[in-house]
């Protein structure tokens, strides 16, 4: 792993450990216009973790969830390199107890994302990428490997809330896989796929500051994924994007002939 990338874990880990894990279950939720849960923690590990970026990166910005949609709007149009921060994803899971929760940071940079970050705190593992180098778990390359699996006998994550009513209720009449699992933290469960620890993914609204990190890590393990649209995931906007994922090629082609996803091959 690349020395600087190792340093930053280092950091993020520590601070997660420090700041975040002492409140685990302690802290009352609230609810934001949305109806998406918002505790003390999320805002102060946005602000704990932005004071240590700007510390030893101070040329580049941040966009954090807890932040105004202006704020990041005016973030995301200058072009400029910026972290990309998920203070806690998952924090329903946070909140209630559910030891199932991960922290989010992406570096974007000439309209890409060049670096991403996602640490599990419960159970300690840290998963990295770095574009163009490669994927790791707590410092040790993973690389997606072909599952050998029929698309019936594959492990598969869902969001079914996010996704349309037809294509949920079409999932659950058919079930087109082996067993089906809703988690609760979008980056974890991206970087649980890339690890093997499920074949197929599925999610229907997914904002920048969820999937930015985990969709380098999905891309640089060399598993596969795209929007419902046949698009790349990655987007450097505010619209949510859709995720359908699978651990290998052959997974892919037949996950995306099931869901529908046009194919612009060739």
């Amino acid at each position: 792993m690349d020395t600087d990338l190792a340093k930053l874990q280092q950091c993020l880990t520590d601070t997660v450990q420090q700041h975040l894990m002492p409140l685990f279950n302690t802290v009352s939720r609230q609810y934001k216009h949305d109806g998406s849960v918002v505790t003390i923690a999320d805002k102060l590990m946005q602000q704990t973790i932005t004071d240590v970026l700007q510390r030893d990166f101070p040329e580049i910005k941040l966009l954090g969830e807890e932040m105004s949609a202006s704020q990041q709007a005016e973030l995301l149009t200058t072009g400029e390199p910026l972290w990309c921060l998920d203070p806690i994803d998952g924090t329903s899971n946070f909140a209630s107890g559910m030891p199932f929760f991960s922290i989010s940071l992406a570096l974007i940079e000439h309209g890409e994302v060049t670096l991403g970050l996602v640490y599990d705190p419960v159970m300690n593992e840290c998963f990295a990428a770095k574009k163009g180098a490669g994927a790791w778990l707590n410092g040790q390359s993973i690389k997606a490997e072909i599952s050998g699996l029929a698309l019936s006998q594959t492990l598969a994550i869902i969001d079914f809330k996010r996704l349309p009513k037809s294509l949920s209720q079409r999932l659950i009449d058919e079930k087109p896989y082996g067993s089906q699992r809703s988690l609760g933290s979008i980056a974890l469960e991206l970087c649980w796929l890339a690890a093997g620890r499920a074949q197929l993914y599925l999610h229907g609204r997914q904002q920048i500051w969820d999937y930015a990190a985990a969709q380098l890590i999905v891309d640089e393990a060399g598993a596969f994924a795209c929007t419902l649209d046949n698009e790349a995931v990655f987007t450097r906007s505010l619209t949510p994007r859709s995720t359908c994922a699978a651990i290998d090629e052959n997974l892919f082609a037949a996950w995306r002939d099931y869901l529908h996803v046009p194919r612009c091959d060739g």
